[in-house]
């Protein structure tokens, strides 16, 4: 029986090459995006379909998690940044973490138990900032440290049920949301200076980690933040 999979915010980006690898492995996968305009944007491929949801919203959550009869991989990509300041205000500090942290939260407990059910696994996309400060996105950075934290515990707390809960934290890679940089030679070129492997990394290079840690290949796996990073945050 094919493997089913859903991806908040896999309509793009980390997401995105995530959910076309799976696909290419057989699995059957759901995209989502928070908006109609993104997922129209979402360009078909075999294997996945793509539906709108808005993760801090419950009712948008029930229905799309309520249409699966079964679930085998619950990815949590769906994330936000505001820039130039704005993480400062109490209230976009909110936002963020609302969407970063509790909307995976939210996703985790509504698929719970058909992930009881198939001794399934979830992914939860942190970030290099679950491990640095930032000065530039406060809500950012503790929204991923969040990430991290929720990770191991729901790994601690559902490993009865045979539920494996990991985290990747991706390094610099070349997507929309880091697209600003990658338009600076300076910031560019200061990240590849900064990474052994000595350049940005792509959203495959993420895919990759993410099949191996939803694989039977990772069965004693659970509670792991892993970097895939070109060795940036060791440097």
């Amino acid at each position: 029986m094919a493997r089913r999979v859903l991806i908040t915010g896999g309509v793009s980006g980390i997401g995105r090459a995530i959910g076309e690898a799976l696909a290419r492995e057989g699995c059957i996968v759901t995209v989502t995006g928070r908006t109609e305009v993104e997922v129209s944007a979402c360009l078909p491929q075999p294997g996945v379909e793509a539906r709108q949801l808005d993760v801090t919203k419950a009712d948008q959550i029930a229905s799309v998690v309520g249409r699966l009869d079964q679930l085998d991989i619950l990815v949590n990509a769906a994330g936000m940044i505001l820039r130039q300041g704005q993480e400062f205000d109490p209230e976009n500090f909110a936002r963020v973490v609302d969407v970063n942290l509790t909307g995976a939260m939210r996703m985790c407990a509504a698929a719970r138990e058909l992930l009881f059910a198939s001794r399934g696994c979830v992914l939860n996309i942190a970030s290099m900032l679950s491990f640095f400060g930032s000065g530039y996105a406060p809500a950012y950075s503790a929204s991923k440290g969040g990430i991290a934290q929720l990770t191991k515990s729901l790994a601690i707390a559902w490993a009865p049920h045979a539920v494996r809960v990991n985290a990747i934290a991706p390094g610099w890679i070349e997507t929309a949301l880091t697209s600003p940089l990658l338009a600076d030679p300076v910031k560019r070129d200061a990240v590849i200076a900064r990474t052994p492997l000595a350049r940005w990394g792509q959203p495959a290079d993420v895919a990759g980690a993410a099949l191996f840690l939803a694989s039977p290949a990772a069965a004693f796996i659970t509670g792991v933040i892993l970097p895939v990073d070109g060795g940036y945050s060791i440097a």
